[in-house]
């Protein structure tokens, strides 16, 4: 019998390992933002001092002097783990870069994640990890790559950042007006300067990249200008064909449970009887022919922060939130719950499922107690993406220019103009 049981033991612990290393292997790395085990949570990568609200809602990106860069991020293992980081240069696509680690760092490219702490008060309990960035020598695109146990097999999350040295200036030319030509869209039109920057051949080797409330996902990629006036050494970008407009979109709508005592605005009932917490919202309705209204948001961002602990971050608990889209469904086009959140993916875990009990697309999942913004958006060729939000050209949006530059030498691309550019500011 002790014999059996021991052999039973043996038989479980290889099965354990097998599955574990099938995982590992399994695990194939994507030079994005993405979390590659769902214990994984609320990945933040943010430009300037920790634990600081406001500087989380700036995109990850830093100036190459002073480089500034903090990665945040949970595992809801209660345990500590030993986690790594490796960076990889890419170039302005986001394919790797022909740098070498010397090309581009000081140091051997292995760093230790050192910052950690265990959470508090919470009905889940997770660890909190916090690492900052080492400085790189050249501008451009890169991604941060964790693992563990030195195993760079072992992925547990990889984040996009962008270090930018400003060799050239980006002037836009219709920043008060936001550039709107129609009711629904938004167009940026701006000049690149560049009096004392040598760009040899600047239409094949600079390439320019737009983007939209620090999202990927619908960013205009490698933009060519419009004009090269050489004379007065001046790149001109003048959009009048529609692929180069963003759908305006529409203020985000937003949950506010910072408390789950008393949860906040555009909650409906919070169950602290089971856990995790659960958190239904208030039923969202389309926008689609809704006139514009205008209020405050925070561009799909999120607040980490509750009300219940003092505002410990650390004290801040995991609740399943369910929101629920009251609409008819539509025919063969997936509707997803998205937001910073959610890193823009559609994916399973935010993919929305149709309730004909409720007549109502509904999806739950696990975040973190503090006040989020979202939208929901349909995954289509032919429906608009902003079908349930719609389009107004007085939205308020956040859009970075990105400017990149080929030289002979270093044969890749480095980002040389980056700017930050507000439309309809308020």
């Amino acid at each position: 019998m002790a014999h059996t049981a021991l052999m039973l033991k043996h038989l479980l612990l290889l099965f354990a390992v097998s599955i574990f290393y099938t995982s590992v292997g399994q695990k194939q790395l994507e030079y994005r933002d993405r979390a590659y085990e769902p214990e994984i949570k609320t990945i933040q990568c943010y430009a300037g001092p920790p634990n600081i609200i406001a500087d989380k809602f700036h995109p990850a990106a830093t100036p190459l002097r002073p480089f500034s860069l903090i990665l945040e991020f949970d595992d809801l293992r209660q345990d500590y783990n030993s986690y790594q980081v490796y960076l990889i240069h890419c170039n302005a696509d986001w394919s790797k870069s022909s740098l070498s680690n010397l090309d581009f760092l000081e140091e051997y490219n292995e760093f230790n994640i050192n910052g950690y702490e265990y959470s508090t008060n919470t009905a889940i309990p997770y660890v909190h990890y916090s690492f900052e960035v080492p400085p790189v020598k050249l501008p451009g695109n890169y991604v941060l790559v964790v693992y563990r146990d030195f195993n760079q097999k072992d992925i547990v999350l990889s984040k996009r950042f962008v270090v930018f040295d400003n060799q050239v200036s980006i002037v836009a030319a219709n920043a008060s007006s936001g550039g709107t030509l129609f009711t629904s869209n938004q167009q940026l039109n701006f000049v690149v300067n560049y009096p004392k920057f040598q760009l040899v051949n600047p239409h094949q080797s600079v390439s320019v990249i737009v983007r939209q409330n620090d999202r990927w996902d619908n960013a205009k990629i490698n933009v060519k200008p419009s004009f090269i006036r050489e004379d007065i050494r001046q790149l001109e970008y003048r959009f009048f064909d529609t692929d180069k407009f963003f759908n305006a979109g529409n203020e985000f709508r937003f949950v506010d449970f910072r408390s789950v005592v008393a949860p906040g605005i555009n909650t409906l009932k919070m169950d602290r009887t089971v856990i995790p917490h659960h958190l239904l919202i208030q039923p969202d309705k389309p926008r689609t022919n809704e006139y514009y209204s205008q209020y405050q948001d925070i561009n799909g961002n999120f607040i980490i922060d509750n009300l219940d602990w003092q505002r410990n971050p650390q004290s801040s608990t995991y609740v399943n939130v369910t929101f629920m889209l009251k609409s008819t469904q539509l025919s063969n086009e997936n509707v997803y719950v998205a937001g910073a959140f959610t890193n823009w993916e559609r994916t399973k875990a935010n993919l929305m499922r149709y309730n004909p009990g409720t007549s109502s697309y509904e999806a739950t999942i696990l975040m973190k107690q503090g006040w989020y913004n979202y939208q929901y958006l349909v995954d289509s060729k032919t429906t608009d993406n902003n079908y349930f939000e719609g389009n107004h050209y007085q939205t308020e949006n956040m859009y970075e220019i990105l400017v990149y530059y080929r030289p002979f030498q270093p044969n890749a691309d480095l980002l040389i103009g980056y700017m930050v550019l507000p439309v309809n500011p308020r």
